[in-house]
């Protein structure tokens, strides 16, 4: 049950003072007028450094096609090896390159399930990945066995099609297709000794905060014990696990009032989160006015493909987002149909275009990894194509590939992005 105490409630509202954006509004992207010296010198650095990347790698054509869903690389510092970049990929394998030549070094398979998302560990290089058998999976990105080292499973008819591993790697909490009237999070020790099973049975879960598909987990990124939670229901959830039940658990419920796609935490102690919706919607919570009576809400978008600039490109879809910690600034990655790649940044007044990336990608873009102080990009799309952006020099030779035509049972189960709302507010 959802918790209706003030404290712990956050409803959408429009924020005192600021502006407040909806689907009939004619703003389009936030004026830059406005903003201080300091913060606008470092908004050009960011431009700079966004706008001067250029490919210097691309992976080697698949043998069969396949979207890149997810991408994220490898944490632990070892000076003597390789960095990793694991890739899940629709085919319902992960692949793991190696980040400055993009070769494959192997490939694990979720059969017989099919995966959702992948992670490596913070301080190991363990590769994670839910799977629709009920069961999230753990590999040795630098074994070449295909067989999990780990088995973390769910309760009986779990389908999971989420997850997220805790900063200290010590917490897996994993998120369930609704069953009957159950969507489950669901919560697994992680730690390992040498006497542990390679099988792990499930902590606990909790099961009365959403009420459909939990399509998004995401733990803090400093802060072991707090995650967040966001569903088809189109609630987003904020909890302190570290408090034994449930209900007293739960800090926040923020309602973005769709399906939610992404969420991610932002903000100076990373206390604010964000959330995208199927259709393009955008909200931005700050959850230090929790206890004030501040309105939490920093800004909501219902589509943000309305308030695009089209002198400089339209946007057909939201990737992900991106806190930059030095810059104290949250930056939203967008992309078009054809490839394009757009880089927003995020205020109280709206979403602000910096720059954009083309030539690269043939079609839409599913996946980024953004290395801020690497200063180096991994992008991957529907065109099958990994790719590495740096600074300075450019790939000698290389083509744009084609959009692949992939069997209906693939596209079943990769996000399609909404359009339809869209297009009858168009028509309207």
């Amino acid at each position: 049950m959802i918790l209706t105490n003030q404290r712990r409630r956050a409803e959408i509202r429009p924020a005192v003072g600021r502006a407040w954006f909806s689907s009939s509004s004619s703003v389009g992207f936030a004026a830059e007028s406005c903003i201080p010296a300091d913060v606008a010198a470092g908004m050009e650095r960011i431009e700079e450094q966004f706008a001067n990347l250029h490919i210097v790698r691309r992976s080697s054509e698949p043998e069969e096609p396949t979207y890149l869903l997810g991408i994220d690389t490898s944490k632990a510092v070892h000076a003597e090896q390789r960095s990793l970049v694991a890739v899940l990929c629709s085919s319902g394998s992960i692949r793991i390159y190696d980040k400055e030549t993009l070769n494959v070094l192997r490939e694990f398979s979720g059969a017989p399930g099919l995966l959702n998302g992948v992670r490596f560990g913070n301080s190991c290089d363990n590769i994670y990945s839910a799977s629709t058998d009920g069961t999230v999976k753990c590999w040795d990105a630098r074994l070449a066995s295909e067989k999990p080292v780990q088995l973390f499973k769910g309760y009986p008819s779990n389908i999971f099609i989420s997850f997220d591993v805790s900063c200290n790697d010590h917490v897996i909490c994993a998120g369930t297709e609704k069953v009957d009237d159950d969507a489950l999070l669901v919560f697994w020790d992680a730690r390992t000794t040498s006497q542990d099973s390679s099988t792990r049975d499930p902590l606990g879960a909790y099961s009365e905060t959403h009420s459909d598909d939990i399509t998004q987990v995401r733990f803090h990124p400093s802060n072991p014990n707090m995650v967040v939670s966001g569903s088809t229901d189109g609630l987003v959830n904020v909890f302190d696990i570290s408090i034994d039940n449930e209900e007293d658990a739960l800090v926040a419920t923020c309602n973005s009032t769709s399906s939610v796609s992404c969420i991610g935490w932002s903000g100076r102690d990373y206390k604010q989160i964000y959330c995208m919706t199927h259709d393009e919607g955008f909200c931005w919570w700050d959850l230090n006015h929790l206890d004030t009576d501040e309105p939490i809400t920093c800004l909501n978008i219902q589509d943000v493909r309305e308030i695009t600039d089209g002198k400089e490109g339209h946007l057909d879809y939201l990737i992900g987002g991106l806190y930059h910690e030095k810059m104290d600034r949250l930056f939203v990655i967008g992309g078009t149909n054809t490839g394009r790649i757009h880089l927003m940044s995020c205020t109280a007044s709206g979403l602000s275009r910096v720059t954009s990336l083309q030539g690269g990608h043939a079609a839409t873009v599913r996946s980024f990894c953004w290395d801020v102080s690497k200063d180096s990009l991994l992008t991957g799309g529907e065109d099958a194509q990994l790719l590495l952006w740096k600074p300075g020099a450019m790939e000698k030779t290389f083509t744009k590939k084609d959009t692949l035509k992939i069997a209906s049972s693939v596209q079943q189960r990769v996000r399609v992005h909404s359009s339809s709302s869209y297009k009858r507010r168009k028509q309207q």
